[in-house]
């Protein structure tokens, strides 16, 4: 099993953002990978198990987004670290994560998740009043441990299945349910969208917003996503397998699936 990046990239996204994700979305539906025959059991679990029927596509947009990563986001984000150390980079992940506390705290509501609700609430009071709006998470300092919550992650605690895999270009990848999700946070439940939607004269707050988010998501995912691509003979595949055990590990907040999740299907 392949070592699971300890941050994939996130964003909160935005209209710009959602409508470039379904345009590639709208892509991937152009080809299918070839089902296995029910005779080939092995192949046909694995197949079962990868859920990437649209594979011949995903795998060519995703050569396609490591040329985009060569020449567009990797000259950024060394830009971004030889301007900025390691300390100010530290800061701004604490502020993205703070800007993205009300989507989390509304997600944790829904999943009926009141206690850490309640803490999604303090830390946002106390990193933004007393950590300079969440360069500085005083909140983690006084025991209440950061967490994040998106309505993918409560689609499938309400028992929505996560539908075929995908690769987004410069967004990287995901599933139909995590990309539904994505949505509904950057339409519904970010106050940034609230504010700055039928403004035209704000638009740039949205832009602004995605490009730190982005930022920030590719710095944090970099480098445990280089050594994965070191260690493995299919990148694609490692990435793919590291991506659903990711999410399954945020869908169950840490915990270790249920031991049926290892039963032998036969």
């Amino acid at each position: 099993m392949k070592k699971i990046p300890k941050k994939m990239p996130r964003f909160s996204a935005f209209s710009p953002a959602r409508l470039l994700a379904l345009g590639f979305m709208a892509l991937s539906l152009c080809a299918c990978a070839t089902k296995p025959p029910a005779s080939n059991a092995v192949a046909l679990e694995a197949y079962k198990e990868a859920n990437d029927p649209f594979e011949p596509t995903n795998r060519f947009l995703f050569k396609v987004d490591a040329g985009l990563d060569k020449v567009i986001v990797r000259p950024i984000i060394k830009t971004y670290r030889f301007a900025v150390p390691e300390q100010g980079r530290r800061g701004v992940d604490n502020f993205v994560n703070n800007l993205r506390t009300p989507v989390t705290f509304i997600n944790d509501v829904l999943q009926g998740e009141i206690s850490r609700a309640g803490t999604t609430l303090g830390r946002f009071v106390v990193n933004t009043g007393v950590g300079f709006f969440g360069f500085f998470d005083v909140g983690e300092k006084w025991g209440m441990e950061y967490h994040g919550e998106d309505f993918g992650q409560t689609m499938a605690v309400w028992g929505v299945p996560d539908g075929p895999y995908i690769y987004i270009p410069l967004l990287g990848p995901s599933t139909v349910r995590d990309g539904l999700g994505y949505g509904v946070d950057a339409f519904v439940t970010d106050p940034i969208a609230w504010y700055t939607r039928g403004s035209g004269s704000m638009k740039w707050v949205q832009w602004a917003d995605f490009g730190l988010m982005y930022v920030d998501a590719k710095d944090s995912a970099m480098d445990p996503l280089d050594e994965l691509k070191k260690s493995s003979l299919d990148y694609y595949a490692a990435l793919r397998s590291s991506y659903r055990q990711y999410r399954t590990k945020e869908i169950l907040n840490g915990a270790p699936p249920p031991m049926e999740d290892f039963d032998d299907p036969n």
